[in-house]
């Protein structure tokens, strides 16, 4: 518990300290967002705001979570090493994708077919780490009781891997909107893991516990974070912020074998990836009419008039309860 703790506050002291110096380097080297053509008119003035700032949060939590490490660091089946290096890799598309973004000057990064390549051979190789590492029985919410999905556990794996990340990536579109609902998310998989270590039989208490170090040091260094990325926000994750993040919930909950529990506990990435999905499908069909103003979502609020922070704080408590039913799921876990 005394490691959970140091890991929110030390990763929460590390970006409060190094945020002013993140942004200077960031504006230094030009590193600006963006703003899509057609977004509301109120995000044209986030034209150039400093982006990639996911780089210092996912710096400092990663750093953090390998100083409190229980154990020698790169020991066989060490679990916070695989969960750091997926979510790593995910970082790292994103990163691509921001940089194509602003060498192009354009909004638009990596091809959708290369980005997904991409995503899908990331979540292949964790998939099948956790198929080997901790098996293919998942934890059924609600249902109280574990499912062997065999061989058909990699394929939904993939698929939950891909729709978590994306709608990380999709929510990504209001100041302090991903940084906080993430906060909550990795506070409540590093709370469900803490009560619930002993019951995942064939994992050594150690490394769940390491896993619950980094799921609060990214709780923590968001926390710190926004007091960047705030409306009206200094700097802006990117992909490579939103890629990391979708990385880290659903490794986590994979690790812990309740997969399942994401589309609620995360349900604002599903609802995210969802509308988007719904929007698409619902234009071909009709040729040219919308179900929502604009998607994702938060989008669809801010055009019907919702102000930018009344919506982001109102995904904030959305989450909050959320995470709270998502617990009563795994009661008996």
């Amino acid at each position: 518990m005394q490691r959970v703790i140091w890991a929110v506050l030390l990763s929460c002291g590390a970006v409060l300290a190094l945020g002013p110096l993140a942004i200077k380097a960031l504006q230094k080297l030009k590193l600006g967002q963006n703003i899509y053509e057609y977004a509301p008119d109120t995000h044209k003035q986030k034209q150039g705001t400093p982006t990639m700032g996911g780089l210092l949060f996912a710096l400092a939590s990663c750093s953090v979570a390998a100083i409190l490490k229980v154990g020698f660091l790169f020991e066989a089946g060490d679990l916070l090493l695989a969960l750091t290096a997926f979510s790593v890799f995910n970082l790292l598309i994103g990163f691509l994708d921001d940089m194509v973004k602003i060498r192009g000057k354009r909004n638009q990064g990596l091809s959708e077919k290369h980005k997904i390549l991409a995503q899908l051979l990331v979540a292949a190789a964790f998939t099948a780490y956790c198929y080997t590492r901790v098996g293919s029985t998942v934890y059924i919410p609600f249902f109280g009781f574990y499912f062997d999905l065999g061989i058909f556990y990699i394929p939904l794996m993939i698929f939950i891997i891909v729709c978590t990340t994306n709608g990380a990536n999709l929510l990504d579109g209001l100041d302090g909107l991903l940084a906080g609902v993430s906060a909550v998310v990795t506070a409540f998989f590093a709370i469900l893991i803490l009560l619930f270590t002993g019951a995942l039989s064939g994992i050594s208490e150690d490394n769940m516990i390491n896993v619950a170090v980094l799921c609060a040091a990214v709780c923590g260094s968001l926390l710190g974070y926004l007091r960047f990325n705030l409306h009206p926000a200094q700097i802006m994750m990117g992909d490579t912020g939103s890629m990391f993040l979708g990385g880290i919930a659903v490794g986590a909950a994979m690790l812990m074998r309740v997969p399942l529990i994401i589309p609620i506990a995360a349900g604002a990435y599903a609802i995210s990836l969802l509308s988007v999905f719904l929007q698409r499908i619902y234009y071909r069909a009709t040729h040219g009419k919308r179900i929502f103003k604009m998607s994702p979502l938060h989008h669809h609020f801010e055009l019907c008039g919702v102000p930018e922070t009344r919506i982001v704080s109102m995904y904030a408590i959305v989450t909050v309860l959320l995470c709270l039913f998502a617990l009563l799921g795994v009661m008996n876990l």
